[in-house]
This record gives C-alpha cells, sequence and structure tokens, in this order.
C-alpha cells in the first residue's frame, strides 16, 4: 500500500534529482512537458513546475510553482492550484508553492529558464504534437527586466513601441533587435540572448540579426529595413508616465482570514501576532502587494485543496489576476517576507503548557498560589535536523538495492534494511546510519546488514554515527528521520523467502487488496506511523488507534483510552494510506458486526491503560570484535 495514494502518479518519484519538472493542466489530468519544450508556455493552458535544488549537504529544497496562463479557463486554474498541493504532498509538505500569472511572473521563477520564458498564443492540447518552433510570419516581443528577462507578446504595430523597452520583431527572415532610448544596458543584453535563442529554436540558425538604436537613422540599412515593416518611419511619441505612479505611494491595510470550508471569516486585528495561527486551521493573509495562505500542519491534503481553492476564489473575486506575488506555506516552513508581518515571530514555537481552568486539580492548587503547569504531552526533542536527506537500502544476498521516493518510508518485517539520513549544521556535514532488523528477518540478512553499513558509513566525508535498531525497539530519533513510516508484514529479500518456503507454517503477508490491521502511534502530527499487525481481535488494545483494511473498505477505530491527540494521528495516516478513500469511523463498543466478521471474530484483548515507562539508567561498554566460524561475534564488557 502506497502512502501516495491520491496523489497523482505522475508526481511519484519525482524531486530527486536536480532540475526542472514541468506539467502542464489537461482537464483533469496533468501531461509532462519534455525538456526540450521547457520555458514555452500557451497563454490558454496552467502548468505546475517543479525546481529542485541540491544543498551542500546533499539535502533536496523544492519549490512548487503554478502558472496560470491570460487566456486559462477558471476550472484550470482551480485544478492547477489542488494538483500543487499534491504535488507537495508527494515531496513530505515542505515545499514553498507560488502562484505565477502570466506577465506578473517573480524573479525567482523566470530564473529557472535561460535565457527567458516564451509565451504562446493557443492552448497546449491543440499543439503539443508539433515537433518545432516553426516561425509562422512576424511576431513581435516586448522586452523588459535588469535581472531578469520579462518577454511579452505584443501587437504587431508601431503603436506598441515605446522608449522604455527593448523590442523583438521576428520575421521568417530576419530578427530585429530595437531598444528604446531610456531602456537599460542588462535589458539590451538580455534582449539580445532571447534573439539568438529565437535564432537557434525558430529558424536553426540561418537567419540574419538587426539591431537598431531608438532615434539613430542615418546610414543605417538595417533601420530603414525595420521601418519598412511598419509602413516607413514615424517618430514614437513621448513616454507618459504610468498612473500608478503619479501619485504617493499608499500601503493597504493587512487582511487576515481563516478558511472555514471555503468561506473566508475576517479576523479583526490591529497587530499580527504568531499565536494567531491555529494548526488545524488555514489563513490567507492580503497585505495588498501580496497574499499568502498559510496552511496549519495537522490540515489533511482535502483540507489543503479546499484552501487552495479558497485562495483562487478570492483572487478571481477581488479583480487581483495582475497582483506581484501570490506565496502557500506549511506550518513550520514559513519563509522571512511571510513572517515580517507579524509583530513577534519566536524563532521556536512553544506550546503553552497550563491552560487556566483545564484541569480541576490544578486550577485548585493553582488557586492556592502554588505555581502550576501541566504535564506536557509527550513530545520529542528537537534531536536532530529535520532538513536532512533520507536514503534507504533493502539488504539482499549481501547486496543493497536503493529504495526509490515511492518506496523509501516502507519496510516489511522481514528484511533487513540500511538508513543514511545526512544533514548540515554549524557549517559541517554529518551522517546517521541505521541498520533496521525487521522481526522476521533472518540471521543471513542481519549479519550482511551490518558489514555493508560499516562499509558505506566509512566512505562518506563527514562525521557519521552508525547504530542498529530492532524492530519493536526503535528509538525517537529513528522515526523522526522517517517522518511517517508503514512497516508491513513479509518481506522480499531471498533469504527470508527461502526460510518461509521451509516453514509449515506461512507467515502473514500482506496484500494489497486483501485484509489487514494497522496500529496507529506518532510523536506528533507530522512524525507518525502504521505498524502491520496480526489480523485479529486479540491484536486491538483500548490505548490504541487502528485501520482495518478489508478489501476496498476501511475501518478506523478509537479505543477508549486513546487521546484527540491520537485521533488527529489516525486522520493524518488514513489520508496519506488512502486520501479519496472514505473510512468508517467505529469507536470501541460500538463494532459493526462485518467489523468482527474481517478480524475473524469478537475475542479478548488488552483494555489497560499503556503507560510509557521512564528510560533506563545508560550504561557503558566497551566492545571488542572477533572472527569466528559462524561469521562475526560481538564481545561485551
Amino acid at each position: 500500500m502506497s502512502t501516495t495514494k491520491g496523489v497523482d502518479d505522475e508526481f511519484l518519484g519525482v524531486g530527486d534529482k536536480p532540475g526542472l519538472d514541468i506539467w502542464c493542466i489537461m482537464g483533469t489530468n496533468v501531461v509532462p512537458i519534455a525538456k526540450s519544450f521547457h520555458g514555452k508556455f500557451y497563454t490558454g493552458n496552467c502548468y505546475i513546475i517543479l525546481h529542485t535544488a541540491e544543498v551542500k549537504s546533499g539535502t533536496r529544497r523544492h519549490n512548487v510553482h503554478y502558472w496560470i496562463g491570460e487566456e486559462a479557463k477558471e476550472e484550470d486554474c482551480l485544478m492547477a492550484s489542488d494538483k500543487a498541493v499534491e504535488l507537495d504532498a508527494a515531496l513530505g509538505s515542505h515545499a514553498i508553492q507560488y502562484r505565477e500569472t502570466q506577465g506578473e511572473e517573480s524573479d525567482k521563477f523566470l530564473s529557472y529558464f535561460k535565457p527567458c520564458i516564451i509565451p504562446v498564443q493557443g492552448s497546449f492540447s491543440s499543439h503539443w504534437r508539433r515537433s518545432g518552433d516553426e516561425c509562422d510570419g512576424t511576431t513581435m516581443f516586448r522586452c523588459e527586466g535588469e535581472h531578469v528577462a520579462r518577454l511579452r507578446e505584443v501587437p504587431f504595430s508601431r503603436s506598441s513601441l515605446d522608449h522604455k523597452a527593448a523590442f523583438i520583431v521576428d520575421t521568417p527572415s530576419k530578427i530585429f533587435l530595437f531598444s528604446g532610448c531610456h531602456s537599460c544596458i542588462q535589458t539590451r543584453a538580455m534582449a539580445l540572448d532571447v534573439i539568438k535563442h529565437l535564432r537557434e529554436n525558430r529558424h536553426c540558425g540561418r537567419c540574419e540579426i538587426g539591431i537598431i538604436e531608438d532615434g539613430k537613422l542615418a546610414g543605417d540599412s538595417d533601420a530603414g529595413e525595420f521601418w519598412n515593416l511598419f509602413g516607413g518611419y514615424a517618430p514614437i511619441p513621448r513616454d507618459v508616465p504610468d498612473a500608478a505612479n503619479g501619485g504617493p505611494m499608499t500601503t493597504s491595510p493587512k487582511k487576515l482570514f481563516w478558511i472555514n470550508k471555503r468561506i473566508l471569516v475576517p479576523m479583526e486585528t490591529h497587530v499580527l501576532e504568531r499565536e494567531m495561527l491555529k494548526s488545524d486551521r488555514s489563513y490567507i493573509l492580503d497585505c495588498g502587494a501580496e497574499i499568502f495562505l498559510w496552511i496549519g500542519m495537522t490540515t489533511l491534503v482535502s483540507e489543503k485543496k479546499t484552501s487552495a481553492t479558497a485562495l483562487e476564489e478570492y483572487v478571481h473575486l477581488q479583480d487581483r489576476s495582475s497582483i506581484g506575488r501570490t506565496v502557500i506555506m506549511t506550518e513550520g516552513h514559513e519563509i522571512v517576507d511571510f513572517k515580517l508581518h507579524f509583530q513577534h515571530w519566536p524563532k521556536n514555537v512553544v506550546q503553552k503548557l497550563y491552560e487556566a481552568g483545564r484541569e480541576k486539580v490544578a486550577a485548585i492548587f493553582k488557586h492556592q498560589g502554588y505555581d502550576v503547569a501541566e504535564i506536557p504531552d509527550d513530545k520529542p526533542r528537537q534531536l536532530i535536523s529535520s532538513n536532512g536527506c533520507l536514503k534507504v537500502w533493502l539488504v539482499d544476498r549481501g547486496c543493497v538495492t536503493l529504495l526509490c521516493t515511492e518506496e523509501l518510508e516502507q519496510l516489511y518485517n522481514g528484511d533487513c534494511y540500511i538508513i543514511q539520513y545526512s544533514y548540515a549544521e554549524d557549517g559541517k556535514d554529518y551522517h546517521l546510519f541505521l541498520a533496521w532488523f525487521g522481526q522476521d528477518s533472518v540471521q543471513e540478512d542481519r549479519v550482511a546488514t551490518v558489514s555493508l553499513m560499516s562499509s558505506m558509513a566509512d566512505s562518506v566525508k563527514g562525521r557519521a554515527v552508525v547504530g542498529q535498531v530492532l524492530e519493536g525497539r526503535e528509538p525517537e530519533l529513528f522515526f523522526l528521520v522517517f517522518k511517517s513510516l508503514i512497516i508491513f508484514k513479509g518481506g522480499r529479500s531471498t533469504a527470508y523467502k527461502n526460510s518461509i518456503l521451509q516453514k509449515s507454517n506461512r507467515t502473514e503477508l500482506y496484500q494489497k487488496d486483501g485484509a489487514a490491521l494497522f496500529r496507529v502511534q506518532g510523536l506528533r502530527p507530522d512524525c507518525i506511523q502504521a505498524i502491520q499487525v496480526h489480523l485479529a481481535a486479540s491484536s486491538l488494545n483500548s490505548s490504541h488507534c487502528y485501520i482495518l483494511q478489508d478489501g476496498a473498505s476501511f475501518f478506523t477505530w478509537l479505543g477508549s483510552l486513546s487521546s484527540p491527540s491520537d485521533h488527529v494521528l489516525l486522520d493524518r495516516m488514513m489520508d496519506k494510506l488512502c486520501p479519496l478513500k472514505q473510512s468508517l469511523l467505529v469507536r470501541e463498543g460500538s463494532e459493526p458486526d462485518r467489523f468482527w466478521t474481517t478480524l475473524g471474530g469478537r475475542s479478548e484483548y488488552s483494555k489497560e491503560k499503556c503507560v510509557k515507562g521512564w528510560p533506563t539508567d545508560p550504561h557503558l561498554y566497551t566492545c571488542t570484535f572477533q572472527q569466528c566460524k559462524g561469521g562475526i561475534q560481538l564481545l561485551a564488557g
């Protein structure tokens, strides 16, 4: 079972390599765009763009943009925002999403395309079978910008010319560059790069180039040929100052809304504080020149799509299609520009440990003058950087196989794995290597895993730490590097399969369309696990929550002693397992007959509260390794 169900198949496995991935919205589908067509955008379409960058530590950093053509349909805009959310979910909900509109693209977006993006009239569906950029007639572009080229197609007319920008006129036999007298040298240089690009891609390198200086005509054959295209020379009218720049700049008041089922509820406030943002809600912050959508970490993918739809509707209702910037981000991954709008944004958000009146006993002690604080929920400390790069290898026959992205957070309890987590801190590179042994794994794979992991750790640059982890005894650090993890029954290694054939009682194996029971647990909403347990009522426990799969049907079971935070984890895991499937919520004591039938009938199970024990005192051992007949033997003293 994939943790990426509900995410478009085109997004599975992307983001592993630095560079660009681009898809075009075609109805309810996304169509990948070949590398040779990157930078060519049809005005009647919407596109999804993923930019993957690799930082020094080996970590991948992702930015997701969805680009909206000026002639795109509204339903395509809504579909683009939905697909951008799906892509972010496939990448672990850590990416920053940007809404880009034609003609108002951000410098960040334009910097991905060298020398520029080429707007093309029409739609991708009517031209996608064309093999190139054949030049049919004359096309005229306006080029602006100092850091990146902003290219816009304009009507082929003398009235389109002005003194502020550079203009490119592309004819079947020659390309002309007209440089306005008030255009800067950087704009002219970028326009020349665009011309070279057009010459190579539209004219196969067989085309002349003519350069015309604004106001210089004497003895210039290129200038005469250029003006003949417009019926002869005539002076260009003097530039008129922009209306927007005519008066003093005014700052729009900030507006904060929280999204309640696509309805925007205004929040009356004069000062923005971080405490206003709740983890189970989404908010729109309208700052006039830019709009931010902030999504709480406990929101589901379906809720994120609803929030993105609300943002699109808000932009259209306000007629803000030409707004400077629209940014979408998830809690914990806010950009600096968003934080600056809040009066106090703490470096680390700390949850309040005490709420007056929540517990009667605490309230009594507080009334008597004692300084009382509630015991906080068992939440992990920041043990390791959350921005590292995770790699997982399956060990089989003494060899390793690197797992792809969609299988990265899926382990089988009959196998052994090597986990490498690399991150940078204080300018130094660190590597954590863990050997994970499934409960049903065989000794042959365990010995090979330890040996292969040691070789890997010796080969990396930087500081490496190694460790061994047994299924069922994983430390918090292990789960933190995975964030979300599913452990299935069964195995894929050859040694495990051979051991199964030798047993008379075959081990329970997970079947995609069969029946399975998963216990859900977690440290926090962004660090959850689903552990497949024996398909029987005796596997239940009143302290936990479970997901029961019966073919295409799902039950979510809430133990009577489970907490509201456990219920949030259950919803999050169900959303990861199969967000498009509707599960039947079952509370302990009100189970339907089909629930017990799937488990093989009713039976006794533990109904006592599970209390996490205190960690034992650490012990220090000296270890020596000695070669023996059966392999390597560890002697501890």
